[in-house]
């Protein structure tokens, strides 16, 4: 049931955010991070993560001054909103929208690849789409039941990647990991960009729950900044400890390498692999939950403000939650996953990523200059450092993927001119809808 109000619950604590955040990007652990290898090698791989963890450190204690300040479910599209107006909003919902509605497709091949290694007789994608459907409905609970559910799928993913560390570490050996290490040199390294921003990408996305939120100012600097600590160690100790145990062109073109590393090294049938393949959908399950959550509520905060159709801003009478988002974004991601492969995906929502970074970073100095006075809980670290180097480190990871992938990267930008051209066609870029006029303090 529908209802004319439109606010959502406030009910995330600083313990959920952490648990979105990290469950969000935790997948990112167990899949996709590996077909960077096929360009770059260990080495070159390992390099690559080293620079995005930076961009990642410096984005992330930047972006926090944006979601603090202005705790909007729109998350950048809100940012950019404020500081360029409709069109520069525009621009970044749509890669915000490109990033977390094709992160999920792949996400949903992973599980049903994962399900498939367990159960040869189960084939990927109908599997892929029955995860669409449960996790769709799950998210239907309401956010307080939806963020429990993630803190629980998140504790249990850390817990197995821990013990999946414990298992491998004493068969790793720095002759395995140093084999071939860059084989396509340093270009191998920019090539791999993306492959290493799928180890964080999407963590942004704890801004679009911004508005369901106690306390909101405290609570989100300390989910994001706690959930990055945790997402680095685990994704660096993970990278190093599969390359160091089995030969990486054995696993750089699979969605379930750490499964398949563990059965290389113990064998197929031994019971710690069963039992890993087993539990390591929950790191899986956490990110496509999380992420769900996180492209609901940015269809929900782009139609309330006029940017998509009205009707996706409806939220259920009871749960307060974005249903009709829910449901079109679940619709969109199973399109997806039939039409495209996983690699692809991952570099799609991770030139999407990109792009949000840059707008973001452009907006905070925008807002610094405009709106001196604006209320700011956190204000970034090191300023004008930090979103400086953030910045940089974007924009020369856009120019790589463009170089690197141009189809894909034209498909992207493709879908980003027949956008505007219907908005401007349509004369929104006068007339939307300005969902700002209140801030975070409540002063307009």
């Amino acid at each position: 049931m529908q209802t004319d109000d439109v606010s959502l619950k406030k009910a995330l604590k600083p313990i959920h955010l952490w648990a979105i955040g990290v469950g969000l990007v935790i997948s990112g652990e167990y899949f996709g991070w590996n077909y960077g290898w096929g360009v770059a090698g260990t080495v070159g791989l390992l390099l690559a993560t080293l620079v995005i963890t930076g961009l990642y450190f410096t984005f992330i204690f930047s972006f926090t001054e944006l979601t603090t300040a202005i705790p909007h479910a729109g998350g950048p599209f809100a940012y950019a909103l404020k500081a360029f107006g409709p069109l520069g909003a525009l621009v970044a919902g749509y890669a915000t929208l490109i990033e977390f509605l094709l992160a999920t497709p792949a996400i949903a091949l992973a599980l049903g690849s994962y399900i498939h290694f367990l159960y040869p007789a189960v084939p990927i994608v109908p599997a892929s789409i029955v995860s669409f459907v449960v996790f769709t409905g799950i998210n239907m609970l309401g956010i307080q039941e939806a963020a429990w559910f993630s803190l629980i799928m998140t504790l249990l993913a850390i817990g197995e990647l821990l013990v999946f560390i414990g298992v491998v570490a004493p068969h790793f050996q720095l002759q395995t990991f140093l084999n071939n290490p860059m084989p396509f040199g340093w270009g191998g390294v920019f090539a791999a960009l993306p492959f290493a921003i799928w180890l964080f990408v999407c963590l942004e996305g704890v801004a679009m729950v911004a508005e369901e939120v106690k306390d909101g100012n405290n609570a989100i600097a300390k989910g994001y900044i706690s959930a990055l600590l945790t997402l680095t160690i685990l994704a660096l100790a993970v990278m190093i400890g599969v390359g160091g145990i089995a030969p990486w062109d054995k696993l750089d073109s699979l969605d379930y390498p750490l499964p398949e590393s563990m059965a290389l090294v113990l064998g197929r049938d031994n019971p710690l692999t069963k039992l890993f393949a087993s539990v390591g959908l929950f790191g899986l399950i956490a990110s496509f939950h999380g992420i769900i959550i996180s492209y609901s509520r940015q269809m929900f905060a782009l139609a309330r403000s006029g940017y998509l159709p009205a009707g996706l801003a409806r939220v259920s009478r009871t749960r307060k939650v974005p249903y009709v988002a829910l449901l079109v974004g679940g619709a969109l991601g199973v399109l997806a996953l039939t039409l495209l492969d996983t690699s692809k995906l991952v570099i799609l929502s991770t030139i999407g990523a990109v792009v949000v970074y840059i707008i973001s970073m452009l907006a905070l100095f925008k807002l610094r200059v405009s709106r001196p006075d604006m209320a700011r809980p956190f204000r970034a670290p090191f300023y004008p450092y930090f979103p400086a180097v953030a910045l940089g480190l974007a924009v020369v990871t856009l120019v790589a993927m463009v170089y690197f992938y141009p189809w894909l990267s034209g498909l992207f930008v493709g879908g980003l001119l027949m956008v505007m051209g219907l908005f401007i066609a349509a004369g929104k870029h006068r007339n939307a809808p300005n969902p700002l006029s209140v801030e975070a303090n409540g002063t307009v």
